[in-house]
Order: structure tokens, then C-alpha cells, then sequence
């Protein structure tokens, strides 16, 4: 009974609850989220409406042709020394074009602004991409880690059980007391506690990826983590350059500044040129039959020039209210800027102290281990009671929770450090997918005059 406890205490913790043969890689499930994840799919489609925005702006480059129709039908009877009737048709139709010259240099300003939020809108498509395979990455490693966790909680209750056996056998020939079978059996409830919280937790953590990934998991490998900076300095300098939210704020106030260029051409003249050409005429005049009579024909070149005054002071309001915007916009970048070099700082320290945590935690184990078997052996002896037993138990189970705990931390501050630098996307681990390429979509609608046919995201 003894060298049954003995030998289930050496083993506990170290196997993974049983799973399917099929070994799902962490790649694989990233590889998997980029293709089919909904929140991702549903971020692309948002972006292919934001390359909208630049065939709206330049729109104001283009002319507009608009054409009138009209039919009309005419009654007329006059009663006097003769009755005369008159039954009549005529009809109308014209066609105007108006064709901007000069706005205030609006439509630049706005087509500029316009290009400036696409780029933005990429980065946050690029920000998103990172959200969801980080996700992945923390979803992967807690069922990893909490198959390990229910492992050792099933190995501790066996342990447990053969200890409470044990102490029933010797309460029974009398070498230890009721005491002591009372605290076996207060330790295995306990471990009973907790392997059921650790099931349970496990379950929340399968439904999670099975939500992210988009299947449940296979059996699941400790996977190696990227290349990652030499330095903190290093990733620092990394993340100013590639981090999709400072990128994205950038643009987002080089937006605004245009914005202000949008609001200022109310102030500026306006020109433009317009064009109209009619034709009407009259037919079935009871009156008219059997006379020839032309259609009548006119047409018209206008070129009209405006030029603001005073507009009740709307305008001048609206540019100030732009500038302090784009003011806005700009200390936002400092701000984002700052939270992100606080983001890379604390990811790179906590895998740096995650390293050094699994390290001892090892030794740990190690030391654990060693002073079970020790304890075990002088409890047969008699030198030591079932309490001394029952805390080595507990050290041992503590050290390697603590070891499988630090192992999955590890590697999420590792992608969470890859995310911070802006470098946890599918081309810079190279998934191996097709990478989505907003350019496609925007190079494809940029200088679309008519037409309304897309191609969605399904």
C-alpha cells in the first residue's frame, strides 16, 4: 500500500487528461482562427466599406448629368357664337450636367482625409487580426495547462485515497489514532474539491476555444514560442515603428488635419459649370392637324462663380471646432503611444519572470519530490504522523501547480509581447494561409465611376 502511494505521489501532475489522437499545434489553430474566426471576417468587411470613403471624396472631381421628362395633356372647351374645342398633348424634355471647377480645394482636403482613415482602417484591421489569434494563443494554452491541472488534481485524489487506506489499515492494528484518519479524510475531500473546480474550469476553457477556433480541441502539444526581441530596447524601438494602434492613430490625425482643409473651403470660392439643352412640342392639338409645327429646342452654358461673405459666423466655428479636433487627435497619439511602451515593458518583464519562476519551480518539484519519499519512508517507520505526510503531499501538488501555472504564463507574455509590438500577425509568423489583402478591394473600387456590385466577406 505504502510503495502504491509512494510510487502515485512521484507521478502526479505530469500526464494530460485523455483526449482525441489528433494533435491540434498552436499554428494550426491560428492558422484555423485567421480563416474562419467571425470576428475577424466581420472586420474586413467593415474595412472594405471604409475603402468606400475615397470613391465618395473624389466624387467631387466628377460632373453630375441629370434628365427631366414631362408629359402633359390639355383640355379646352369655350362656349360663345360658335363651340370650340380644344384636345391637346405636349411634352418636355431636358438633360443638365453640372460640372465642378472649383471648390475651396474641398475635394482634395476630403480625398486626402478620406485616404488617411483607410490607412487607419488597415491598422485596426491589422490591431484586430492580433486580438483574435492572441485569444487563441491564451485559449490553447489554458486547456494545455488545464488538462495538466486536472491530471494532477486525479493523481492527488489516488495518492489521497491510498493514504486514507493506509491510515484505516493502521488505525485498525492500532499504530495511529482517529485523529489521523480524520485528517486523511479531510485531505481527500479537499483534492475531491479541487479536481472538481479544475474539471469545471477546463470545461469553460474547451467551450472558449471550441468559440474561437471555431472546433474543439485535439490533443495538444507545448508549443515553441517565436523569436522574440534581444532586448527590451529593442522591442521598444519595434513597437514605435510597427504597432497597429500608434499607426492607426497617426492616421487618424493626419485625417483630422485634412478635416480642417474640409471645413476652411466654405470660406473659399466656389465655381462651377453647368449645362442644360431642352427640347418640348406639342402634338394631337385639334387645332394643328395638318399644319407642320417645329419642336421647340434650347440649350445653355452657365458659368457660375460664388463667393462667400459672411455666413453668420457657422463657418469660421466649424474650423476652429476641426483644429481643436486634430489637437485632439495628436495628443491621442502620444497617449496610445504611451500605453504601448507600458504594454511592451510589462509583457517582456513578465516573461522574463516567468522564466526565472519555472526555473525554481522546477527545483522545487525537484526538492517536493525528494522530501515525499523521505517523509513517506520515516512514516513507516514510525518517526514521522500522517499530517507530516498528508503537507509533503500538498507541497508537492503546490510546486507542480505552480510549474504547469508558470509554463502556460510564459507563453502567453510571449505572444502578448509579440502583440505589443505589433509583429503577432499571421504574415510575421508565417501562418501558413492565404494572407488577406485589403489593397485588393480598395485598388478595385478607388476610381469606380458606376456600378453597384461587390464582393462581400462571407
Amino acid at each position: 500500500m505504502h510503495r502504491l502511494l509512494f510510487g502515485a505521489a512521484l507521478t502526479a501532475a505530469g500526464l494530460l487528461q485523455a483526449a482525441p489522437a489528433l494533435a491540434d499545434t498552436l499554428f494550426g489553430a491560428m492558422e484555423r482562427a485567421y480563416t474562419t474566426n467571425p470576428t475577424l471576417q466581420g472586420e474586413r468587411a467593415g474595412q472594405r466599406a471604409i475603402d468606400e470613403l475615397v470613391p465618395q471624396a473624389l466624387s467631387g472631381w466628377r460632373p453630375s448629368v441629370t434628365v427631366n421628362g414631362q408629359l402633359q395633356r390639355d383640355w379646352e372647351d369655350t362656349a360663345g357664337t360658335a363651340f370650340k374645342e380644344r384636345d391637346s398633348n405636349s411634352g418636355a424634355v431636358s438633360i443638365q450636367l453640372s460640372q465642378p471647377l472649383f471648390q475651396g480645394f474641398r475635394t482634395t482636403e476630403n480625398t486626402r482625409a478620406s485616404e488617411a482613415r483607410v490607412d487607419a482602417g488597415r491598422q485596426n484591421l491589422l490591431q484586430t487580426e492580433q486580438e483574435v489569434l492572441f485569444d487563441v494563443v491564451q485559449a490553447y494554452m489554458n486547456v494545455y495547462a488545464g488538462r495538466q491541472l486536472v491530471a494532477l488534481q486525479r493523481q492527488n485524489v489516488t495518492a489521497l485515497r491510498g493514504q486514507l487506506n493506509a491510515s484505516n489499515e493502521r488505525f485498525n492494528v492500532g499504530e495511529i489514532t482517529r485523529t489521523d484518519v480524520a485528517q486523511s479524510r479531510a485531505s481527500l475531500a479537499e483534492a475531491q474539491t479541487s479536481l472538481t473546480n479544475a474539471e469545471a474550469q477546463l470545461a469553460n476553457n474547451v467551450a472558449t476555444y471550441l468559440q474561437i477556433v471555431g472546433k474543439e480541441p485535439g490533443k495538444l502539444n507545448y508549443p515553441k514560442i517565436s523569436k522574440l526581441p534581444k532586448s527590451l530596447k529593442a522591442a521598444l524601438a519595434t513597437a514605435g515603428e510597427t504597432n497597429p494602434n500608434i499607426l492607426a492613430a497617426a492616421f487618424v490625425e493626419v485625417a483630422a488635419q485634412h478635416d480642417i482643409g474640409v471645413r476652411r473651403a466654405n470660406l473659399l470660392p466656389q465655381a462651377s459649370l453647368d449645362a442644360t439643352a431642352n427640347l418640348s412640342d406639342t402634338f394631337g392639338d385639334n387645332n394643328l392637324r395638318g399644319k407642320s409645327i417645329p419642336a421647340n429646342q434650347s440649350a445653355s452654358v452657365i458659368a457660375r462663380v460664388s463667393i462667400p461673405i459672411y455666413e453668420a459666423g457657422l463657418d469660421y466655428s466649424r474650423v476652429r471646432e476641426a483644429k481643436q479636433l486634430a489637437s485632439q487627435r495628436r495628443i491621442q497619439v502620444i497617449e496610445i503611444v504611451r500605453a504601448v511602451r507600458q504594454a511592451v515593458a510589462q509583457s517582456w518583464n513578465a516573461y522574463v519572470a516567468f522564466g526565472d519562476i519555472i526555473r525554481n519551480a522546477k527545483t522545487q518539484v525537484s526538492a517536493a519530490q525528494l522530501a515525499l519519499s523521505g517523509v513517506q519512508q520515516e512514516y513507516q517507520a514510525g518517526t514521522r504522523t500522517t499530517l507530516d505526510v498528508l503537507n509533503a503531499q500538498s507541497d508537492l501538488v503546490f510546486a507542480r501547480t505552480t510549474l504547469v501555472t508558470a509554463e502556460r504564463d510564459r507563453v502567453i507574455a510571449a505572444y502578448q509581447l509579440l502583440a505589443a509590438i505589433g509583429r503577432l500577425t499571421a504574415e510575421d509568423l508565417g501562418l501558413k494561409v492565404a494572407i488577406y489583402d485589403p489593397e485588393a478591394n480598395y485598388n478595385r473600387v478607388r476610381n469606380k465611376w458606376i456600378g453597384t456590385d461587390v464582393e462581400t466577406i462571407e
